[in-house]
């Protein structure tokens, strides 16, 4: 059953891939081209609260995460962030850092904090038409 956090970031519409304990999710406010959501399925509020397995399989999910963004749109820094103040289950904001604009799915979205901190106030929203597209693009990587 999902949690909370998974079906505020659009669950089961964002999936890319599910795991055990994992979700990765598409942001649908793209800060850069690629931002992920990493979510954990349990109904854990504290990082500590996952489960030793958890822990395991989250090492796994970061592998892939960063192969597959890196193979899709060559980032030079990527940035997890556990902000879990809105949205309260175990979740990491997954944003590819970019020194220049990135483009794919006829996007063009530029990291408008390069090379501080990730500005998640500038975002591009995507349309459904933009979502799905996307998607099918990162899932035909992964």
């Amino acid at each position: 059953m999902p949690n909370q956090t998974m079906i505020r970031f659009g669950y089961p519409d964002t999936l890319i891939r599910e795991y055990e304990h994992w979700v990765v999710l598409l942001r649908e406010q793209q800060v850069t081209l690629g931002s992920l959501v990493l979510c954990s399925k349990s109904g854990a509020t504290a990082f500590s609260s996952l489960s030793a397995d958890s822990f395991v399989e989250m090492g796994k999910v970061i592998e892939e995460i960063e192969g597959r963004l890196s193979a899709a749109f060559e980032y030079e820094k990527i940035n997890y962030l556990m902000l879990m103040m809105a949205d309260p289950n175990v979740h990491f904001h997954v944003i590819p850092r970019y020194e220049s604009e990135r483009r794919a799915t006829g996007l063009a979205i530029a990291d408008q904090g390069w090379p501080a901190a990730p500005r998640l106030d500038a975002f591009h929203e995507l349309t459904v038409t933009e979502r799905d597209e996307l998607l099918r693009y990162i899932k035909e990587r992964w």
